[in-house]
């Protein structure tokens, strides 16, 4: 090649062109996104509003409002849940007036500043207040008008929020799209479920546990502290000892129903006046369901009757279950968030944002080796199946008639959901499961094991009989997951309440659930359930089985990818270093061994692996290492510093030469410039992006800079990974420091090697990024391809590894599974809330350590450290309930971190 006249190669050229290279490279990553988040201006107020239509009696209201410029814009109201306060959405207002929206939060009658009484989303009250929220919005310069007094406006809110949303939308015309969460549509059968099919069934059975914290929360005195730093206005007298802010007619009905343990004619007439189901035919615009699988107060059914209702009246209508609830929740609110925001773009800026497929459930992929994280994925379709599905596949269930007891005072109670205890609540997925049936007090009918799997995908349905020697018997419908060893799971730890007497179909609790194959299904009826009220009178039930179980499935649904991860530490040109690597080095290659065809399948294998410092004869960085690898490993390589692990890195990846033993990867004996290292991949600190370039052209660049051929990218894939939509094409300085992330890992995976290696690549990462990272090292290792990971942070490696090496001074400390380093941990750490003082903590302790089973408890901090003595976990912290003692979380107390510093001797 001619570039005016001929230019000499020389080595030193060479040399001096490849380390300009890498400067310029380095130059690229360091580049960052000047600017910032666009300021919000928060507009604090108190409105003064009608007590009651036509009343001169007034409220008054404290309501933030959000924005980021004058000009006009579509609004949203911002709905906070049942005892919290405007100060709650602070975050997500800011999010959405920084995505273009006026946005306006306010606390309810009752809560927070606000003056009035509860009245739980009353037509007269609640619902009244937010006809004249969108009033004032309309007389705000920096909202977009549709017409005279008519804003464009959209609202949204979780619990409480969500359905003053829906209740709003059937009151007024003028709120244009809608999203409500995780809340009721009859809040009459959320509060009395009952799951008999079909019509004349009798009244539901009383979620006392469940009630008891809603109506108790709204009893209390002031329930937020002030955020504004002004005076409240004068607040009226409370009503009735133990009413707090509750209007009067709801608090005698709370009285009467929780003193009578079933509903009255009454009770229900009030519940159904706050209830949008008695408005459905109002509700007719774009409305988002979102409505959660770990949620045992507003089940998926009440988001199932809401999006059919809906729907039926020609809305565009979208449901999304995601992992979370007034149980807790294994997915954070970002995603969720996202399409809410961009249901309203659609809607309210009708830019033609994706609003997301028509229905999307988001499901568990197993948990991490923590047992305390699920691994998620998500599933969608073009169409809302419900909760029948598009198929039913039918399982039959053997076992004669049983007999069941409902004991006296309806103790002791059976145990499925522990409302408000969300960490327990996820316990069935993370193998400590919390589910307790009493011998005598239940019914129990299993399957065969199933010869298929299946994917459950709605609510199964099963035909029963019951007899009782009362006018009506009690059960509570379960149906578990029971493994080929004897372990059984209750499925986001939901039971179905059912009144019955006679002959009736019951519908079991609506959950996304995969039994596997060789797995049965076990349908379990209990007379009692900790979280209702069961008759107080003893009562006995002959129950059987008239048909078999039907299980709705939705084949139909398409399996997202699994969620990639967003950030990683950004990989350099490897094929550049190993070239620089050649040319540092004076000494002759030493001679190689041909390939090993007994290794060929094996990622990796270390013999004797030494090397010492430089100029040096007996101070070693790594002395006689052996180790191997074998494919789908995540394997984590552990030491304090100086242990010798980047040594050991750099001399895998052909960088250093090792001074005795032998490297192969593959078969492969390693060198520099080895073939074989085409098949791996390596995260290293530092970036490698040209800024002037785009995305797509950094990642076509840097595989022509290796020569390999184009099709042996895989690019379509990396630009999977990369996930940067129209940002691809962009040049890199305009990227954020999260999608240059997302551009590195596609970099590193270009090729798709077979052996990845990562040095800190979670360095510098938030704990949702870290999350992410984790989740791409455990799903590229589930290919059959091998990674290695070192790190410094013990958890994320416990997490993330399924093998670990140990390190210390550069010598093999141990090696092996992490369940095995780690070991199964005898003792267990049981935490309580900070309101359990220490004088309840001694005497839970005295308690706990009086039961057969345990040898010794300790009160360490806000909990309790058990050494268990033939007792399950399971056994103690059914126990501990019946103790009354409020436990929190529960989980081994022997982690990694204190395994590793056992290792090394606490040299870390």
């Amino acid at each position: 090649m001619e570039l005016r006249g001929r230019i000499k190669v020389t080595r030193r050229r060479v040399l001096a062109l490849g380390l300009a290279l890498a400067v310029l490279v380095g130059l690229g990553g360091a580049a960052v996104a000047f600017g910032g988040e666009q300021p919000v201006r928060v507009e604090e107020r108190f409105l003064t509003m009608p007590e009651a239509p036509g009343s001169s009696a007034t409220v008054s209201i404290d309501t933030s409002f959000f924005t980021t410029g004058s000009s006009p814009r579509p609004a949203v109201l911002l709905a906070h849940g049942f005892g919290g306060s405007k100060a709650d959405e602070v975050g997500e207002a800011q999010q959405l007036a920084r995505s273009g929206y006026a946005v306006l939060t306010w606390s309810a009658r009752g809560f927070g500043r606000s003056t009035g009484k509860i009245g739980l989303n009353a037509q007269d009250g609640e619902v009244q207040d937010v006809k004249h929220l969108v009033d004032w919005l309309a007389q705000r310069p920096e909202v977009q008008l549709d017409g005279p007094g008519d804003p464009d406006v959209g609202i949204t809110g979780a619990s409480y929020g969500g359905a003053i949303s829906l209740l709003a939308a059937a009151a007024d015309p003028r709120i244009k799209a809608i999203a409500p969460v995780i809340t009721w549509w009859d809040l009459s059968q959320a509060l009395f479920p009952q799951n008999l099919q079909g019509p004349g069934a009798p009244d539901g059975v009383f979620k006392k546990l469940w009630a008891g914290i809603f109506f108790t929360s709204g009893s209390a005195g002031d329930l937020t502290a002030s955020t504004t730093g002004k005076p409240a206005p004068a607040r009226p007298a409370a009503g009735p000892p133990g009413c707090g802010r509750f209007t009067d007619e709801l608090c005698a009905m709370y009285d009467r129903v929780a003193t009578a343990g079933r509903p009255d004619a009454d009770a229900v007439a009030l519940l159904r006046k706050s209830s949008p189901s008695t408005f459905a035919s109002g509700i007719k615009v774009p409305t988002l369901v979102v409505q959660g699988q770990q949620d045992s107060l507003f089940p998926l059914d009440q988001g199932d009757q809401m999006a059919r209702a809906i729907a039926a009246n020609g809305a565009p209508v979208s449901v999304d279950w995601f992992a979370g609830g007034h149980d807790g929740g294994t997915e954070t609110s970002d995603r969720v968030n996202g399409r809410i925001t961009a249901w309203f773009d659609h809607y309210l800026k009708k830019n033609g944002a994706d609003t997301g497929p028509a229905f999307r459930v988001t499901r568990t992929g197993g948990v991490d080796s923590t047992g305390f994280q699920a691994v998620l994925r998500g599933a969608d379709a073009d169409h809302y199946p419900g909760l029948g599905g598009t198929q039913t596949r039918q399982v039959q269930l053997t076992g004669a008639q049983q007999t069941v007891a409902n004991p006296p005072g309806g103790a002791p109670p059976a145990i499925s959901t522990l409302p408000g205890l969300g960490a327990l609540a996820q316990a069935s997925q993370l193998g400590l499961g919390l589910s307790l049936d009493f011998p005598g007090q239940s019914a129990t009918f299993d399957s065969a094991p199933l010869a298929t799997g299946v994917q459950l995908t709605g609510s199964p349905t099963v035909r029963l009989d019951v007899a009782a020697d009362r006018p009506d018997a009690v059960l509570f419908a379960k149906l578990y997951d029971l493994g080929p060893d004897g372990k059984q799971v209750l499925p986001q730890q939901l039971a179905a309440p059912v009144r019955i007497s006679g002959s009736g179909t019951v519908a079991l609790p609506a959950v996304d659930h995969a039994f596997a194959a060789g797995h049965r299904l076990r349908l379990v009826l209990a007379a009692t359930d900790l979280a209702y009220a069961s008759p107080a009178a003893p009562a006995t039930y002959r129950v059987s089985v008239t048909g078999p179980l039907t299980l709705p499935v939705d084949p139909g649904l398409h399996v997202e990818p699994t969620p990639l991860p967003a950030r990683t530490w950004v990989l350099p040109l490897l094929a550049l270093a190993a070239a620089a690597a050649l040319l540092l080095t004076a000494r002759r290659r030493r001679a190689v061994g041909p390939p090993d065809p007994a290794l060929a399948e094996v990622p990796l294998q270390i013999t004797g692996l030494s090397k010492r410092y430089k100029g040096s004869t007996d101070r070693y960085a790594v002395r006689e290492l052996s180790l191997r690898v074998e494919r789908g490993q995540v394997l984590g390589l552990l030491g304090p510093n100086g242990a010798g692990k980047t040594t050991t890195l750099r001399m895998l990846m052909g960088l250093i030469r090792p001074d005795a033993g032998e490297i192969r990867i593959f078969g492969h004996a390693v060198r520099p410039g080895a073939p074989v290292l085409s098949r791996v991949g390596a995260f290293v600190e530092g970036a490698g992006f040209l800024p002037h370039l785009s995305g797509r052209a950094n990642l076509e660049l840097y595989w022509r800079a290796t020569g390999r051929p184009a099709a042996d990218a895989h690019l379509a894939e990396a630009l999977e990974i990369a996930d940067l939509g129209e940002a691809l094409d962009r040049a890199v300085r305009t990227y954020s420091q999260g999608m240059r992330q997302r551009l590195a890992i596609a970099q590193a995976m270009l090729g798709l090697p077979d052996l990845l290696i990562l040095d800190e690549p979670t360095n510098g990462l938030d704990p949702p990024q870290i999350r992410e990272m984790r989740e791409v090292m455990i799903r590229y290792a589930a290919t059959g391809r091998t990674v290695i990971v070192s790190s410094h942070l013990l958890a994320e490696v416990e997490q993330t590894c399924t093998h670990l090496v140990v390190m210390d001074r550069g010598r093999l400390v141990t090696a092996g599974e992490v369940s095995a380093i780690v070991g199964a941990g005898e003792l267990l750490l049981v935490g309580t809330p900070a309101s359990f003082g220490p004088a309840e903590l001694a005497t839970a302790a005295e308690k706990a350590g009086a039961l057969d089973g345990i040898g010794e408890v300790e009160v360490v901090g806000h909990g309790l450290l058990v050494r268990l003595d033939g007792m399950t976990a399971t056994e103690l912290i059914a126990e501990l309930v019946r103790l009354d003692v409020p436990v929190e979380r529960a989980g081994p107390h022997r982690r990694l971190e204190d395994a590793f510093l056992a290792l090394i001797g606490g040299n870390g």
